[in-house]
């Protein structure tokens, strides 16, 4: 049995559920849709709502289905959040409407529209907060915004997630003695 599977997901207040051909979460937060694979159903009782499967061939995606449907719940009663830090001289970001526009170091600004459902806000210019109830879409903005100019090793400056460990790398050395 998967051990992520069996674990029955709290159904917060304000949070209704609609089992189709897909499974519509709705909340206070949006409406979110998630894919139910061949052989999974899902029981309500009590404030909760319990993943079964039908044999052993659905093992794999038992475990997804559930993570799936508890992240949708998560994101519409209450919502996430991914904080990103710029580090380095003149390097800042700015938010006009729904464009996020970086100043990274190269010879022209570059802008990010953000999608529906996503919303920026920045602070001091370096401290970048993004919130939204679709936690894979969000997480994919914040690795494309990453990935405008990604922590470089030798001097730490780029774009990197608050709390993130890195390890900066020693500078060759000069002309070695013979």
């Amino acid at each position: 049995m998967s051990r992520i599977g069996k674990k029955p997901i709290p159904l917060p207040s304000g949070v209704k559920i609609q089992v189709g051909e897909q499974l519509e979460v709705t909340g206070p937060k949006g409406k979110l849709m998630v894919p139910i694979p061949h052989g999974i159903t899902f029981e309500q009782s009590k404030g909760t709502l319990e993943v079964k499967r039908e044999s052993d061939e659905q093992a794999a995606l038992h475990g997804l289905t559930r993570a799936l449907v508890a992240n949708a719940v998560q994101g519409v009663s209450t919502g996430f959040t991914r904080e990103l830090d710029i580090v380095g001289i003149g390097y800042r970001a700015d938010l006009k409407g729904r464009v996020a526009i970086f100043t990274l170091g190269y010879s022209h600004p570059i802008e990010v529209q953000l999608p529906v459902g996503v919303d920026l806000r920045i602070d001091k210019q370096v401290h970048l907060v993004l919130t939204g109830h679709d936690r894979q879409l969000l997480g994919q903005l914040a690795a494309n915004i990453r990935s405008l100019r990604p922590p470089d090793p030798y001097k730490n400056k780029g774009v990197r997630y608050t709390g993130e460990a890195l390890r900066k790398k020693v500078g060759k050395t000069g002309a070695s003695a013979k």
